[in-house]
């Protein structure tokens, strides 16, 4: 009798390995329940890193750029553009000095891949003279668009302004920096003034003098592209705008923060404005002594 239980044993003993094998491969595939922090759960943006987060929750960056029409137009816009298509909810506010639209800019911005408000606004004849200041109409014009599409708006939109010229040359870590403006932060610029960089100086976190190779007793001595406004300053200083009323060249800069801030309000960005991520490169003069008086080529290229 024990010899026929035994073998019977022998003969399902195999099937009933088979059946383990089984069910631990299956619970070995099955999801692990998930765990909820202490607390409650929180929502998934808030798990994100600030990296992973969605760009919904950005602040926007509103750069204005003045430009204007000259045989190096088309290729600065180029550079700047490839530089802005790799920032999250970055506004591109172009304002051309012009009377009208040029076909050349408007071509460029159809395609520049970027959301972006196309506007113009000549300079009056009278400030086109060497030694003046450049772009008062541009900026002033960008300005109150921004102003104009926000001030509709049932809840303040978070926001950063930045002048962005068509002749500088931006990193990537810039737009990161300035994203976290409260009121007006600022930064080092490079290769501007006749040094290699200028820059706020920097005390326990406040901005305590300028680093500068001209006219350091300028109240803000900082070069345009050197700071960025929180959009709420914009909006709630509707009169700052850039002057041409006993503005020199130069002070642009120092005229237009001193209506919105004070020294000991700026934001010190860029490690304690110790690292360069600006430079005024400005694209080197064109040597066109070759080029006919009269258009000799066959076809109509447009650069």
């Amino acid at each position: 009798m024990k010899s026929l239980l035994f073998s019977r044993f022998l003969l399902l003993l195999p099937w009933v390995l088979i059946v383990i094998i089984v069910l631990d491969i299956d619970s070995s595939r099955a999801p692990l329940p998930a765990l909820a922090p202490r607390g409650g759960s929180r929502p998934a943006a808030a798990r994100a890193p600030p990296s992973r987060r969605p760009e919904a929750a950005l602040p926007t960056i509103y750069a204005i750029t003045p430009t204007y029409s000259r045989p190096v137009q088309k290729a600065e816009l180029t550079r700047l553009a490839n530089t802005f298509r790799q920032v999250a909810r970055l506004h591109w506010i172009l304002v051309e000095d012009a009377a009208a639209r040029s076909e050349l800019v408007s071509r460029f911005v159809a395609g520049a891949g970027l959301p972006c408000t196309h506007l113009h606004v000549p300079t009056p004849r009278r400030y086109k003279r060497p030694g003046l200041p450049r772009a008062t109409e541009q900026r002033n014009a960008g300005l109150a668009w921004l102003r104009q599409r926000h001030q509709h708006l049932p809840l303040p939109q978070p926001g950063v302004l930045f002048f962005a010229d068509d002749d500088n040359t931006y990193s990537l870590e810039l737009f990161q920096e300035m994203r976290t403006t409260r009121k007006v932060s600022v930064w080092p610029v490079g290769l501007v003034g006749g040094r290699r960089y200028e820059r706020p100086v920097v005390e326990n976190g406040k901005v305590v003098g300028w680093y500068t190779g001209w006219r350091a007793d300028r109240p803000f001595a900082i070069d345009m592209a050197g700071f960025a406004v929180s959009l709420q300053v914009i909006l709630s200083h509707p009169k700052a705008v850039f002057k041409r009323r006993g503005s020199q060249p130069g002070m642009q800069e120092s005229d237009f923060l001193k209506q919105i801030t004070t020294v000991e309000e700026l934001e010190p960005k860029a490690n304690n404005c110790t690292k360069v991520l600006v430079w005024h490169t400005r694209t080197e003069k064109v040597n066109l002594a070759n080029e006919p008086k009269y258009h000799l080529d066959t076809v109509n290229i447009e650069i």
